[in-house]
Formats: C-alpha cells, structure tokens, sequence
C-alpha cells in the first residue's frame, strides 16, 4: 500500500508553484542575480580600444581564449569586468581541496564541521584574491603587448593601467564569488555552476547563427551542420540518461519489538550515481588547461619559444591536449568522488541503524563492498565523462563551430539544469508537505 509520501510525490506538480511563496521568492532572486551577472559582462575595464579587441579575439575565437571566453559569458572578448569569470575561485577551489589531503591542519578543519568548513571557505576566498590578482596583471601586461590592424589594444598602457586592470579584474571576480554563494543560500541551485551556465546559454543563440552562416557562405555543408546538430541532440539524449542512471544497492533493516508494538522489518536501498563528482571534474580539468593556454594566447605575439612549445602542444585539438584533458577528467572523478562520499561513514549510519546489505556483514566489511561497487560505477562515470568532453573535440578542433556546441559546455548546462530542476521539485516537495501536516492537525483538532 502506498504511503502518504508515496502519494505526495507521485502527486508533485509545477502547478504548486503559484502557492510556494518561498520557492518563488527564490527562484526571483536567482533570476534577478543572474541579470546582474549578465549586465556585468557589458562593462568594459577602461583604457582599451575596442575596434581592436574585437578584431584579436575574432582570430582567436575558436582557440583556447574562446573557450576562456565561454566562462566568463562573453566577458573576457569584450574585456568586461567579469573578464576572469569565476575561474580563480574553482582554481582555489581545487588547490584547498587537494591541500584537504596533504596538510594535516587543513585536513582537522574539515572533520571540525560547519566552523571549520567555513574557515576552510574562507582561506579559498583569500587565494581567489590572489589568484585573481596574478591573473589580472597577467591579463594587463598580455593587453599591452597585443597590436592589431586597428591600432594597439590598450590607448594609454604603463603602471596606472597595470594597476587599473588589476583592480577592476579582482573586484569583477570578487563580486562573481559573492554572487555565487549568494544564489546557493538565497536562491535555487549551485551559485557558481549557475554563472557558468549562464554565461554559455547566453551565447548559445550568436553561436547556433554563426554555424548556419558557415553553411551559407559554403565552408561548412549542409549535411555536416545537420551531423552535428544530431550530435548535440544525441549527447544530451546520452548526459541525462547517465545522469539519472544509478546503483541501487538493497538494504535490510530487520525487525524489533518495543511493547507491544513491532517496527522495522522493511527494506531499502542505497542508490550510487553512475557520476557521483557531477561536473566538477570537467569544470576543474578546463581550469587547470586554460592558464597554460591563455598565457600562450597572450603571448602569441611574442617570439619566445616557450608559447610557441605551449600553442604547438597543448593546442586545442592537439594529442597532448587531449590526453591531458582526459587525465585530469578521470583523477578528479576519483578524486571529488571519495571526497563526497565516504564508504566508511555509510556503513557506519546502516551499522547505527540497524540495517545491512543482505549477504554482507556490517561494519568493514560493509564499508570494503560499497567501495568495491563504488569504484566500479565511477570508472564507468569517469569514462562517460571523457567521452562526452573529448567526442566534440576531435570535430570542432578541425572546424570553425564555436565551443559552445562542445561536449563540455552541453555537459556543464544539462548537468547544472538537471541539479537545478531536482532542487525546485525538492522545494515543491517540501512546500506540498508542510500543507499536508498542517491539514493533519486542523483535522486532528476537530
């Protein structure tokens, strides 16, 4: 027989969102937030020119700043103040986390809870400022050295706009990391994937315009175009399937007797994600690759044979790239993947309860067989992984598509829209419920 929360969730419905005050609330401040962060991106640092900035990163589009370009939602090719995006956050991000592992001080902060979570939030904030800021003077002394048909990229360049760009670069990403943590508190879904994914929804219509003109003007055919479309529809066919697909395993809670009352005696499940880690793998593989990268793109003009090594290896498209693209993939889909979930504490919780997998005796040997499934289904997310991120690749590398028809901006927007829409049926849900309990005890009282 079903329960009453079997029910309410077959029942659950977008129609209940008229009445959730609370989800409304915060599905209006995301949206609000997110209008902000685009309007950010038109906003250009002062003391460049333009006419010529465009003319640079048309001719770099379809390299390695293009995608940089994609993360910052058009900002760094229009060299707006969010231009470094949230990228020196994630780049903080990941090197906490590795440092989680290797330092003991930051390894007891973390198992010290919410107050050490926040602490070790607030040591990633202090190197995004750091990173920001070596970016940023990366970025300006980059700008100086740019030259164009149009004249040079920077009108006045020296110390004040070193200092200016600095500045205005760090304050950009700044505001993007308190906007971002603002949304998951505040809003609905992960505040910095959401920026992320708004930024390359955002160009998705100028790119899908400028592939059908590749069509018109004959570099590209007709059939080829329509390939890819059906590549994209078939990838993100492919994304939410895996996505959604999980290991569930059985779980057995037996039965006791307080009184004369009997309770227990149902079975369960432990459901394991294909893709544990999410994004977070692809997201962090595309940080590390791009600053490598974009020093040489900065730096194409120069004659030092150190870009030239990087344009010539670690190209977009080129073999070295690749395979670092999929390494990186794979160790931070293990790695993201035992930082979130912990076999020992799992098998611990079933232990506390009462339950067991059938078969298994609780305890360690709970904690060896979830680890033994888990690994399994993650080496078949890290694959997944790989492939959806690397497939476009060896195409778009050899074509003038834009990025944002790639693998890893699909998998960045279905993944996040997926975590997105989970959240407000997970809002919904909770909204459907309290009206339940309180119809419960008005009738209660009568």
């Amino acid at each position: 027989m079903a329960t009453a929360a079997d029910r309410l969730a077959n029942n659950l419905n977008f129609g209940a969102l008229g009445k959730a005050t609370e989800l409304r609330q915060r599905l209006l401040f995301t949206l609000g937030a997110l209008i902000v962060f685009r309007l950010g991106t038109f906003l250009p640092i002062p003391g460049i020119n333009p006419i010529a900035l465009q003319q640079f990163f048309e001719q770099q589009s379809s390299g390695i700043l293009g995608i940089f370009d994609t993360f910052s939602g058009g900002a760094l090719g229009r060299m707006g103040i969010f231009a470094l995006g949230v990228m020196p956050y994630i780049s903080a991000s990941i090197i906490m986390t590795l440092m989680q592992s290797a330092i003991p001080f930051l390894k007891t902060l973390k198992e010290q809870g919410s107050k050490g979570r926040r602490q070790l939030l607030q040591y990633s904030r202090y190197l995004t400022v750091l990173i920001a800021a070596l970016q940023g003077y990366g970025v300006s002394i980059g700008l100086e050295s740019m030259q164009t048909a149009y004249g040079n990229i920077v009108f006045e360049p020296g110390i004040f706009f070193r200092l200016t760009t600095v500045i205005t670069l760090v304050g950009g990403t700044i505001f993007l990391m308190w906007l971002g943590e603002q949304i998951s508190s505040r809003g609905v879904g992960n505040g910095i994937s959401l920026i992320i994914t708004a930024g390359i929804i955002a160009n998705l219509p100028s790119a899908f315009v400028s592939t059908l003109q590749l069509g018109r003007t004959g570099e590209l055919s007709i059939a080829f175009i329509l390939g890819i479309l059906i590549l994209v529809l078939f990838l993100i066919i492919f994304i939410v399937f895996i996505e959604k697909g999980q290991r569930r395993l059985p779980v057995q809670y037996p039965k006791r007797q307080v009184g004369n009352k009997i309770y227990g005696g149902q079975s369960s499940h432990l459901p394991l994600k294909i893709n544990t880690a999410g994004v977070i793998p692809v997201i962090f593989a595309s940080s590390i690759l791009l600053l490598p990268n974009t020093m040489s793109g900065f730096g194409a003009g120069s004659s030092s044979e150190i870009f030239i090594l990087i344009s010539s290896y670690l190209g977009r498209g080129q073999p070295l790239y690749l395979l670092f693209y999929a390494a990186m993939i794979i160790f931070f889909a293990f790695f993201y993947t035992g930082i979130v979930f912990n076999p020992d504490e799992q098998a611990e919780n079933l232990r506390k309860y009462g339950g067991f997998i059938p078969g298994i005796r609780p305890g360690e040997n709970t904690a060896k067989y979830i680890e033994y499934v888990l690994v399994r289904i993650t080496t078949v997310g890290t694959i997944y992984l790989a492939f959806v991120a690397l497939l476009p690749e060896f195409l778009l590398s050899r074509t003038s598509i834009p990025f944002y028809l790639g693998g890893t901006a699909l998998l960045i927007v279905v993944v996040v829209m997926i975590d997105f829409i989970t959240q407000v049926q997970s809002h919904l849900f909770q909204h459907q419920y309290e009206n339940l309990l309180k119809k419960t005890k008005l009738k209660g009282r009568r």
